[in-house]
């Protein structure tokens, strides 16, 4: 069956997504500054950024003086109205205007209002809910920690804080709601628990009365979330694992201390760069509040990669002196150390480390560094995979050191330290939970004509009068505020990726890829007519761009393999051909996004310098490398037509800054 495709691109979109591509005419100049790339002089403003400049304040003053003029005006209309004659005709169609643009502002600002009342709650999301029974003995994946008075145990269960007698019993529900609560700790007194919560809207540290009311917000962070809370001895502080992502989802922790009555933190333990991917976490004070341990993954190099050998040493337990700042490790070797937890009298730690397949509980003599495995039936830690909440539940010691308490087979579990005893501290949860009724919308399977609103690639032409860009595999061309219509003609199975414009803005360049044939780089006027192959063997090619005088083309050669065919992989690295030529030239072995400013005989494109991303230049022959600008977080760079600005993506964001000569 044949479908037909209406593609939704608005020309304001077209322009934002060619911008972030470097697709922007040399007549645009932003005067903004990427304050996290190097190189970027913040006054470097052309006579044309100036006037802008001043363009902007003038219309700011006008806005301000419309609006003094229209408080005037409401002041002359109101005693005129009651007999008293003030100014003339004009003074009155005056005050009528700006008595508008007053109302206008009012409107505007009622609306804002409004927003700012609608804010999002997480307990009371809008949509149909309903409730759930929950009658339950055993749990997933809970949190506990044991009263000072060693009478009480507070743990999770389903985004909900319970407590029990420590002998077992019936649950109380102590924090509930939609919102997911989790990680209880009490304080030294007993009298608050502190946990983790996104009821504010991300996970936060929070606090509560240990009978669950009085909650309050100790951290409000927005972007850089928490977990794991932990309180100092004397119950003065609390310390948190602070999220930090990079390029990628994947991220590392900070250790950061809070007084529970809020503020911005301090920083305590730092994460080992600004790229790091790997996993640091799960704080928690000695017993005489000197050190705070700490779990770390301390494999070699930055990147996160899932799967890594449990058999080895992935993560060990660090130990932060907060008298010295000096770091040691204090558990680690084969089969790693997650989650410590030292006993109250400061003899034991005991952690969660790997046997081959099997989570065991251990623990470690901190005099004599004797280590010793209590019980094998733990559930499987998060070593090999992503724990940002930590890579093993919390578990906790009774007040006098003697047993351990921990969550193991759905089970609230008791062990002796001494025998290896284990018995079952035994609960029940009778409760409900208020969940959104699941949206069920009928949906036509194969429609004969649906929308996408997902283009890519999206590319404005030099006059900024068309946009060319991709949508399920077709490379389609429309004029700003017009329909699009395909650019090509190639068969169902060749997919068209990467197009880019020629200078002129008559003709264009981009790769098609098809399982069959693999890859091809191709030009095409810009009516559609005239395709011509410029490579001449088969390859998968990405990211073309022509040379100001359109008699070149760059382009990347790149490995197959995984679900492409490993075939044609040799020689990978940024290529140059000439469009009368039959085979392209090497100029490096690495880089991406070939392109250029103004310079015919000048290629600029991102690769790695120093450990960073890098704007580099070179030659066409690869030689007289310059680097223009890097940063340890962008994933790409574009020089703009003019050789004026740098236009880069870093960590979800996008910038201009001005560019150096030279």
């Amino acid at each position: 069956m044949t479908s037909t495709r209406k593609i939704i691109l608005g020309s304001t979109a077209a322009l934002a997504i060619a911008f972030a591509l470097g697709a922007y005419t040399a007549s645009d100049k932003v005067p903004f500054s990427g304050e996290s790339a190097s190189a970027h002089p913040h006054k470097n403003w052309t006579d044309t950024d100036k006037k802008k400049d001043k363009e902007v304040k003038a219309k700011a003053e006008l806005k301000t003086d419309l609006k003094k003029e229209a408080e005037e005006a409401e002041v002359k209309v109101e005693h005129h109205g009651s007999g008293t004659s003030y100014g003339s005709g004009t003074d009155h169609k005056k005050a009528d205007k700006a008595k508008a643009v007053s109302k206008k502002n009012d409107a505007k600002d009622a609306k804002e209002e409004s927003a700012e009342e609608e804010k999002w709650d997480v307990n009371n999301p809008p949509g149909d809910k309903k409730e759930v029974v929950i009658d339950t003995e055993e749990g997933t994946w809970m949190s506990l920690d044991v009263s000072p008075d060693g009478k009480t145990i507070a743990f999770d269960l389903l985004g909900d804080i319970y407590t029990i007698p420590a002998g077992g019993g019936k649950a109380t529900n102590i924090a509930s709601g939609m919102a997911w609560d989790m990680q209880p700790r009490f304080s030294p007194d007993g009298e608050r628990i502190a946990f983790t919560s996104d009821r504010g809207g991300g996970d936060n540290i929070w606090v509560m009365d240990s009978d669950g009311e009085n909650m309050e917000a100790v951290t409000k962070e927005s972007f850089r979330l928490l977990n794991n809370p932990t309180w100092s001895p004397d119950g003065r502080f609390i310390a948190a694992k602070k999220h930090f992502t990079t390029s990628r989802s994947l991220g590392t922790g900070e250790i950061w201390l809070y007084h529970p009555t809020g503020g911005s933190g301090v920083k305590l333990v730092k994460k080992p760069s600004e790229s790091h991917q790997k996993e640091l976490g799960e704080p928690i004070f000695s017993p005489d509040g000197r050190y705070i341990y700490y779990t770390q993954n301390t494999t070699p190099g930055s990147t996160f990669i899932y799967a890594q050998d449990s058999n080895t040493e992935l993560f060990q337990i660090k130990r932060y002196d907060l008298e010295t700042g000096e770091i040691d490790m204090a558990a680690g070797g084969e089969g790693g150390a997650v989650r410590a937890t030292p006993s109250p009298d400061g003899k034991l730690l005991a952690f969660v480390k790997r046997d081959r397949m099997q989570t065991g509980l251990y623990l470690k003599d901190l005099e004599s560094g004797k280590e010793t495995r209590i019980y094998d039936n733990l559930d499987r830690d998060m070593q090999e995979t992503w724990g940002v909440q930590g890579m093993y539940p919390n578990m906790d010691w009774s007040p006098d050191s003697k047993h351990l308490y921990f969550w193991a087979g759905g089970k609230i579990r008791k062990i002796n330290a001494e025998s290896g005893k284990v018995s079952t501290v035994k609960f029940s949860v009778n409760d409900t939970r208020e969940v959104m009724s699941v949206p069920r919308p009928s949906v036509e399977v194969a429609p004969e004509e649906f929308e996408t609103n997902m283009p890519r690639y999206a590319n404005v032409s030099p006059d900024g009068e068309k946009v060319v860009f991709e949508s399920l595999g077709k490379l389609y061309i429309q004029s700003m505020g017009g329909s699009p219509k395909r650019l090509t003609r190639l068969p169902a199975n060749v997919r068209e990726l990467d197009p880019q414009w020629s200078r002129d803005g008559r003709s264009l360049v981009f790769v098609s890829w098809s399982d069959e044939g693999l890859g091809t780089v191709h030009k095409i006027s810009a009516t559609g007519a005239g395709l011509k192959d410029i490579t001449r063997k088969p390859g998968l090619f990405r990211r073309p761009a022509l040379t100001p005088d359109g008699e070149y083309v760059v382009f990347e050669k790149q490995a197959g393999g995984y679900l492409t065919s490993p075939e044609w992989s040799a020689g990978t690295g940024l290529y140059i051909q000439a469009l009368d030529e039959k085979e392209p030239r090497l100029i490096r072995k690495s880089g991406s996004g070939a392109h250029f400013g103004s310079d015919d005989l000048r290629v600029y494109f991102t690769g790695n310098k120093d450990g960073s991303a890098a704007l580099i230049s070179t030659n066409l022959l690869g030689d007289d490398e310059r680097v223009h600008a890097s940063s340890k977080l962008a994933q790409n760079f574009y020089m703009s037509p003019d050789d004026q600005h740098i236009a880069f993506r870093e960590n979800y964001n996008l910038f201009v800054m001005p560019a150096l000569t030279g």
